[in-house]
């Protein structure tokens, strides 16, 4: 039996429970996390961060304790080496992020035996996470150049504080490439992605944003705009969120990318420019 590994995470976020997961899974090692989220004003788990430890141990058969709301010590015991594939539902219950959901399980791809499919209600675009757009027009990209077989298809978007999206993770056994992206190649251009709920759609919220953003930035150091995508959709919230893509020259093997946005107008917000929103 192989010992538990006990990772402390007094100093952490989420972020650091998710990545133990993920690896626990892939190493089909168990792991043991304190301190979850302590470096937070409310550690522990969240709604957000219980999916994705209900979602893994379904995926890997694993035993766990403290999948709880607000737990703050968590086992995960991985029962499978290997993950059998299938389709699977996940529900956040909050506006969550799915994106971060996903990011847990893509490591997964390198022990899948068939193809997999997972669908997540809860937020698409959110704050202090990547919105989908870059995980769909960045970050998959990105990945399959070094060997994941993956694609995500949306459903509905969901923004803050209802949630209410739905996104469907597809995955694929995969053999992963080792990873080196240590400089970036000279810039060539920018894609450019704007979303708006459909209760926003007559105050243009998507193409100012994306006008803002645009001359956020240095337009000089690239040839130009390659892609310039706005899109309004039904949300049971209002709210927009903006992402954008560099291209980089094709020796780089890589896409730098970068994500700027905004949740659900607060009192304040609601007075500024989304121009301004967008910076």
């Amino acid at each position: 039996m192989t010992a538990m590994r006990t990772l402390d995470g007094s100093e952490a976020g989420g972020q650091f429970l998710r990545t133990a997961l993920s690896l626990a899974v892939v190493r089909n090692e168990p792991v043991r996390v304190e301190h979850v989220r302590g470096n937070r004003s409310t550690p522990g788990l969240r709604h957000q961060h219980l999916a994705v430890l209900e979602t893994l141990a379904e995926l890997a058969d694993a035993d766990v304790t403290g999948a709880e709301l607000g737990a703050e010590t968590v086992t995960f015991d991985p029962g499978t080496a290997s993950i059998p594939g299938g389709t699977y539902e996940a529900t956040i219950g909050t506006a969550g992020s799915i994106t971060l959901l996903f990011d847990a399980v893509l490591p997964l791809a390198s022990r899948l035996e068939e193809p997999l499919r997972l669908t997540v209600t809860g937020g698409t675009d959110v704050a202090w996470s990547p919105p989908l757009d870059y995980f769909r027009e960045v970050k998959l990209p990105l990945l399959r150049r070094y060997g994941l077989t993956a694609a995500c298809e949306v459903d509905r978007r969901g923004f803050y504080p209802d949630g209410g999206g739905r996104a469907t993770l597809s995955l694929a056994p995969s053999r992963l490439e080792r990873i080196e992206l240590a400089e970036r190649g000279p810039l060539e251009g920018v894609r450019i992605y704007s979303t708006e709920a459909a209760a926003l759609a007559d105050r243009d919220v998507a193409f100012r944003q994306a006008t803002g953003a645009l001359e956020r930035l240095e337009t000089g150091q690239f040839d130009g705009v390659l892609e310039r995508r706005g899109t309004t959709a039904e949300s049971p919230s209002p709210g927009w969120r903006s992402s954008f893509g560099w291209t980089t020259e094709p020796a780089s093997r890589a896409s730098t990318p970068s994500a700027n946005g905004g949740r659900r107008p607060n009192a304040s917000a609601r007075t500024r420019p989304t121009r301004r929103i967008a910076s």
